[in-house]
């Protein structure tokens, strides 16, 4: 780990983006207001969403490559203007007008995020190369945290003055924070330490082709189904199985606070027991949450919920320091954007699961993607015991 004093402002400014690029932990308390103030069907709500979180894992990629050849600084500034640009954008879309809803603000929003996302870890992870997970989990505590923050945000300025002003100041707060937070980023100085210890670097080209990765991105999108089948309508979902609507809103408060102790808890455990058993824990957990959710009533939907986003989120933070440990840090912000294509994967596969299934199924469906995502995370090996 590097101890100079920039790696922890480093660190900081990292938490500070991070705090607001939680977009998809929090959707369920936009989704009603925004049907009612734009003039949306449900489904057309949904599809923002949706197409949000799979420009999401389109722009983990296209960030990944920026930050490679660009630096971190470069990559998270033009992500800060994609994100607040987006939420700034979406306060002036014509009422009823869901395709220019999606174009922009779905989209640069989805990108935007996305853009900072590889920016903040693989930045973070070089400056702590020896600790990996704790400085993953210290940004994935914002970003957990960052469903809550939005949460109140929208109850208390979209609540009195509509989601067109709510958009608006959302993406001022964020152009101001997400860039200051941007412009502290710097890789270190000596990239030497960063690759010690190290045993494989591999390009984008040699990883695609290998069997690890297409086992990783196929448990990254498996992972998606049983909290996203769910996330969108999660009020609605509370509302009908007993919770008042004013107290369904804290199951979106809830689940942040889980998902912000998963991304805090589980990276820094697999520092200590390895990322493959973390995993496991994290795909057996999202299994047996997906089986609590489907039989729970009154706030017990709230702690069901909360267990799917701790687990959902803690796997997320794990896997991009696994990805580290399986093809090396010099390429890791291109090599996380190949593998977040499994969220665009996952992401659109709810979606279709969200319109298609009654809500029975979709618990089924949900289940049945945990425990497949856990096999692929069983099959992974170390690079150099499969050849």
């Amino acid at each position: 780990m590097h101890e100079q004093p920039r790696a922890k402002w480093v660190l900081a400014a990292g938490a500070a983006v991070q705090l607001l690029t939680g977009i998809p932990a929090a959707w369920g308390i936009f989704q009603k207001p925004v049907m009612e103030d734009y003039g949306f069907s449900r489904g057309q709500a949904t599809l923002g969403f949706a197409i949000l979180v799979a420009a999401y894992g389109l722009g983990c990629l296209l960030g990944g490559y920026l930050q490679d050849a660009k630096g971190p600084r470069t990559a998270g500034l033009l992500g800060t203007a994609l994100l607040g640009g987006g939420f700034v954008a979406a306060a002036f879309v014509p009422q009823g007008n869901a395709v220019l809803f999606l174009l922009i603000f779905s989209l640069p929003a989805g990108l935007g995020s996305a853009f900072l996302a590889p920016s903040v870890l693989a930045c973070v992870q070089k400056w702590y190369a020896d600790k990996k997970g704790f400085a993953t989990g210290v940004t994935g505590i914002a970003t957990g945290l960052s469903g809550a923050f939005l949460t109140l945000f929208v109850r208390l300025v979209g609540g009195h003055l509509g989601m067109r002003i709510c958009f608006g100041a959302l993406g001022g707060v964020m152009l101001a924070v997400c860039g200051a937070g941007a412009a502290v980023l710097r890789d270190p100085p000596d990239q030497s330490a960063v690759q010690a210890g190290s045993e494989t670097d591999l390009p984008p080209k040699q990883m695609l082709r290998t069997r690890q990765y297409r086992l990783c991105v196929a448990a990254v999108a498996l992972a998606a189904p049983p909290v996203l089948l769910f996330s969108p309508d999660i009020l609605s979902i509370a509302a009908e199985r007993g919770l008042a609507e004013e107290l369904a809103q804290w199951c979106v408060v809830i689940g942040s606070a889980a998902s912000a102790a998963g991304r805090l808890a589980c990276p820094a455990l697999s520092d200590r027991l390895g990322r493959k058993p973390v995993l496991y824990g994290v795909y057996a957990g999202l299994a047996a949450g997906t089986l609590a959710f489907a039989f729970a009533g009154g706030w017990l939907v709230a702690a069901a919920y909360a267990a799917l986003t701790f687990f959902y989120s803690g796997g997320a933070a794990v896997q991009p320091a696994l990805n580290t440990d399986l093809f090396g840090l010099k390429h890791a912000g291109v090599n996380y954007g190949f593998i977040a294509l499994g969220m665009s994967a996952g992401s659109l596969l709810s979606y279709a699961g969200s319109q298609l299934l009654p809500m029975g199924a979709r618990h089924w469906a949900a289940g049945a993607c945990a425990l497949a995502g856990l096999v692929c995370i069983a099959l992974v090996k170390p690079l150099n015991k499969s050849r």
